[in-house]
């Protein structure tokens, strides 16, 4: 059975290991009541698809960048999201923005790409910002004499900064409230301490899936040895196996290593759960934290234009940051293993998925019991989207 998280005591500690570790023993899983029936239509209505960039993607926070990712004062990245290009900044006193990257004038983008710059320049008629959104030049002013140059900077958007991410609401006119958006969540993400570490690297690529398809890749162990049998993923966790714990609209999945049941011969060795099980952590909507000894994964899928094709952010940082060429080049063996598992091993079976959601002619899809992380991703979604599940 699932559990549901308590604010005080939600840390990680040797009881969720010893969870995972019966389970192991006793070659089993967490488990659902029973089945659940989906409907096709939840994956593939393109009516649902409008309404959940409208009504969720663009109303809840979303994470949009890692804090390691602009470290010092004057970095930004450019980055699209949902379509829109974001210019997210770090001005010289150290606080994050989130804005709009579009030009009040005419609309081209003022800043593109990364790095560290405290003022930007639109390239059609160069009017220039800085980097907390202020206009602060406009060559030919005397076309402009009525204007009031305080009334034309960037579009900001909502944003916090909290558990080392940089969250924004992608609507100016909506309010924001990461606290209140994690829960329970939020004491559990601090434990990661996530500004700490390093930002590494990431890639981008699109897929011919369902966005809420392809996030529940991440919820389940049942398709480890078939999908993952040849990869270190197969190789090291326990097939269908997993502790699951739900934060309100979040949940944790606890994947058991092999090695956890050599700890029923020899209690004496490490009980930290990280030491013991891949952590992966749903934030609802979109995001996907799956941490390892080492570091943590950062996979952010959204949907890309139709209900069967999403885009995925893959992003790994480093709990320790690299200091060195040699730290760096260990880090890309790390990413170059755990991209290649979701790219080539996940990312290549889910198009399969895709497309049985667009060509098939049966009326439902049916999720075990043993899916008991994809049947509460479904059921938090479906209750937003008004779906009626069996």
């Amino acid at each position: 059975m699932t559990s549901t998280i308590d604010p005080v005591t939600s840390g990680q500690d040797e009881a969720l290991t010893r969870r995972a570790l019966r389970l192991a023993l006793d070659k089993t899983t967490n488990m659902a009541e029973r089945e659940l029936r989906v409907p096709l239509h939840y994956y593939r209505d393109p009516k649902l698809t409008e309404i959940e960039e409208s009504q969720i993607l663009r109303r809840v926070p979303l994470a949009v960048l890692p804090s390691a990712q602009i470290p010092n004062a004057n970095d930004y990245v450019v980055r699209s999201v949902l379509g829109d290009s974001l210019l997210i900044t770090r001005d010289r006193d150290g606080a994050s923005h989130v804005f709009l990257n579009y030009c009040r004038h005419r609309g081209a983008m003022p800043a593109c790409g990364a790095g560290n710059a405290s003022r930007f320049t639109c390239p059609y008629h160069a009017w220039t910002y800085r980097n907390t959104g202020e206009l602060l030049t406009v060559p030919g002013s005397s076309g402009f004499d009525s204007m009031n140059k305080a009334d034309y900077g960037l579009v900001e958007l909502p944003s916090q900064e909290r558990h080392g991410f940089i969250w924004a609401v992608l609507s100016a006119d909506a309010a924001i409230d990461v606290d209140a958006h994690l829960g329970a969540m939020g004491p559990e993400l601090a434990q990661f301490n996530y500004a700490s570490y390093g930002y590494h690297t990431d890639r981008e690529f699109e897929s011919e899936v369902s966005w809420k398809g392809a996030l529940e890749a991440f919820a389940e162990a049942y398709h480890f040895p078939f999908v993952h049998g040849d990869s270190v993923i197969g190789q090291n966790t326990l097939a269908n196996t997993s502790v699951h714990d739900e934060f309100g609209m979040h949940h944790r999945m606890g994947f058991p290593f092999n090695w956890i049941v050599n700890l029923e011969a020899d209690p004496s060795g490490s009980w930290d759960p990280s030491a013991n099980m891949g952590l992966i952590y749903w934030i609802y909507p979109n995001l996907i934290l799956a941490n390892s000894p080492v570091g943590v994964e950062i996979i952010d899928i959204l949907p890309a234009g139709a209900p069967t094709r999403c885009t995925v952010k893959h992003s790994w940082m480093g709990k320790v940051p690299a200091i060195n060429d040699e730290m760096r080049a260990a880090y890309d063996q790390v990413y170059e293993s755990v991209h290649a598992a979701v790219r080539d091993e996940d990312f290549a079976m889910l198009p399969q998925c895709g497309q049985g959601v667009r060509h098939g002619q049966h009326d439902h899809m049916i999720i075990g019991r043993n899916e008991i992380g994809v049947q509460h991703m479904i059921r938090v979604f479906a209750q937003e989207l008004g779906v009626a599940l069996e």
